[in-house]
């Protein structure tokens, strides 16, 4: 009778880098698009001036980069788990 591992299956440190930095990535693209927004209402002309136009290209850039790091997280974890399903089948 084969029994299954009962054992937490631990994130590696590849997941834990890429669950971070995603998180972390996304966090600061949405605070800045919602700082974007709040300036953008006030004045429109301070938007086109400083580091505005900075702070709006880190919400167009960050969201989409967010994104592919979280569907990066979600293949490695997927291979992971196959491995562990794999060599727990064997055993």
């Amino acid at each position: 009778m084969k029994r299954m591992s009962t054992e937490p299956n631990s994130p590696s440190l590849i997941e834990r880098i890429l669950a971070f930095t995603s998180l972390t990535i996304i966090a600061v693209a949405l605070l800045s698009f919602f700082v974007t927004l709040i300036v953008g209402m006030n004045d429109r002309q301070a938007m086109a001036e400083g580091l505005w136009p900075l702070v709006y290209g880190i919400s167009l850039i960050g969201l989409p980069i967010g994104f592919v790091l979280l569907v990066a997280l979600l293949i490695v974890s997927q291979v992971r788990r196959r491995r562990e399903f794999r060599r727990n089948a064997e055993s």
